[in-house]
């Protein structure tokens, strides 16, 4: 990547950024561009246990960051997303996020440790 990197958080980064991880904070704070999946949204606001502080301390984090959405349209993305299914066998939204981050060209911070075996080259361990 030139110049400053880019990243995309998936669920478990963006609850532990949200939750204070400063090393997280200190990573990504002069990135050029951080992004997440819808997937990732979805996950997050679906969580049984948030309360009101919650959703507004992630509705204003989404504000500062880029939402990728999923479209029909996007044919790059598409075909990236089948052929991480089907090649590695992930469950479907781990293929989504990880697409996200090929399509986007970005690093994708996980603690996932299966994503983060199988996709060594576009992974990088929370801090």
């Amino acid at each position: 990547m030139s110049g400053r990197d880019k990243y995309i958080l998936d669920t478990n980064a963006i609850i532990s950024l949200l939750d204070g991880n400063t090393k997280l904070n200190d990573l990504i704070k002069n990135a050029e561009w951080i992004g997440i999946s819808v997937i990732s949204e979805l996950e997050f606001l679906s969580y049984p246990q948030l309360d009101e502080a919650d959703v507004s301390l992630f509705n204003t984090f989404k504000g500062l960051i880029e939402v990728v959405d999923i479209a029909n349209s996007n044919i790059p993305l598409m075909r990236s997303i089948i052929e991480i299914r089907t090649k590695y066998k992930v469950k479907l939204p781990d293929a989504v996020i990880v697409a996200v981050a090929m399509n986007s060209d970005a690093i994708l911070l996980t603690d996932d440790k299966q994503l983060l075996g199988l996709f060594r080259n576009i992974t990088q361990a929370l801090p």
